[in-house]
């Protein structure tokens, strides 16, 4: 990969990195105010442990991608970035336009999806 598309994504893989981790700490701290709030009835309070809940689940994907991309930058920053970290085959240009974070070639991605990677 040339030098210019190597730094067009690793621009794009800070920006996503900089969005997330502003996402996963506002996630964070509104999942610690959830509680401040005492609740008055029980309906209330399903109502707030439901929103923990969520708020927990969409905080566990964030910081799943966040280490994706944060993974994608070092291999930016080592020369491996734009190889499938399986089978060292390209991941063409287009999945990489779409998700710079991508670990592996169509093929391989595929295999892992079916549980055989």
């Amino acid at each position: 990969m040339d030098k210019k598309k190597l730094e067009y994504y690793k621009k794009r893989l800070e920006n996503k990195q900089a969005e997330l981790e502003g996402i996963v700490s506002r996630t964070e701290h509104d999942g610690r105010t959830a509680d401040e709030e005492t609740p008055q009835d029980l309906a209330d309070k399903a109502a707030t442990s439901y929103n923990k809940e969520f708020l927990f689940s969409q905080s566990n994907h964030d910081r799943f991608l966040l280490q994706l991309v944060t993974e994608a930058l070092g291999r930016v920053e080592q020369g491996t970035f734009g190889e499938c970290v399986a089978c060292g085959g390209e991941v063409r240009q287009k999945r990489l336009e779409a998700v710079p974070w991508a670990r592996h070639c169509m093929p391989c991605q595929e295999k892992q999806e079916q549980g055989a990677l």
